[in-house]
């Protein structure tokens, strides 16, 4: 009986994790403009922090934050963290992007991911040569660069495709094993959420991946910059887990 509580607990955690590893793609924040911009007209968010509660059927099970820091000119940080307990199981995960932004255009540079927990630790360290239009993962792969995003940077750019009053947009990006990516954003619609941060007016929209298997959902409300405020998965109908917002600051 233990080691088959061991195994559905360490399936729980490892579904959750998932999740809360998703908000790497999609987390991000804007000032809401008073009409639809181009996307070259869309800056990007002021520094900010966001803290979330990851749970699994209401019950509080981890956390997770996010924050953006301006480190020189044109030149940003993208912090993330997380950490997820059931039982005796433990999954902490942090990642860590430099970009730039020059003319409306986000250009990824540097990107680390590390896993530390129940199970192998994980790690990846990832370069973006604009020179040589290469991707340099480990300092032992090499792979061609066709504009891709590191894991974290769809949490810059889907506020600024809302704000520029897009319904529709695709994306390719690295995710934290090195493999390429593509997902497809579509508006659902807009509803109030009920969050440990309070309730707050948000544009639902579902993430469409290459598998159908999993169904995920994300909310982002206008009067907090556009920022992520909910992320929530379902696979074969069944929550596979719920990430809401808890604190939202401008730094």
């Amino acid at each position: 009986m233990q080691a088959i509580k061991w195994v559905k607990g360490l399936d729980t955690l490892t579904r959750t994790m998932k999740l809360v590893g998703f908000i790497a793609l999609i987390a991000g924040g804007y000032s809401p403009p008073a009409l639809a911009q181009s996307e070259s007209e869309v800056s990007l968010p002021p520094p900010f922090i966001a803290k979330y509660d990851a749970l699994r059927h209401d019950k509080k099970i981890g956390t997770a934050s996010l924050s953006l820091s301006l480190v020189a000119s044109s030149t940003y940080k993208l912090d993330y963290q997380s950490k997820v307990s059931r039982f005796f199981l433990s999954d902490k995960r942090y990642e860590t992007s430099f970009f730039n932004y020059n003319a409306g255009i986000i250009t990824p540079t540097k990107y680390e991911f590390a896993r530390k927990g129940t199970g192998p630790n994980k790690s990846l360290k990832v370069v973006f040569d604009k020179k040589k239009q290469e991707i340099k993962i480990n300092k032992s792969e090499t792979l061609k660069w066709e504009g891709e995003y590191d894991n974290q940077l769809f949490r810059i750019d889907i506020s600024r495709q809302l704000v520029s009053g897009k319904n529709q947009f695709d994306y390719k990006f690295l995710n934290y094993r090195g493999e390429k990516r593509s997902y497809s954003i579509e508006v659902v619609k807009t509803e109030t959420v009920d969050l440990p941060f309070g309730q707050l007016e948000a544009i639902k929209v579902k993430v469409n991946r290459d598998s159908n298997k999993r169904q995920t959902y994300a909310w982002f409300a206008p009067s907090l910059d556009f920022v992520l405020v909910r992320l929530q998965q379902f696979k074969e109908g069944e929550e596979q887990g719920d990430i809401q917002l808890s604190s939202y600051t401008k730094q």
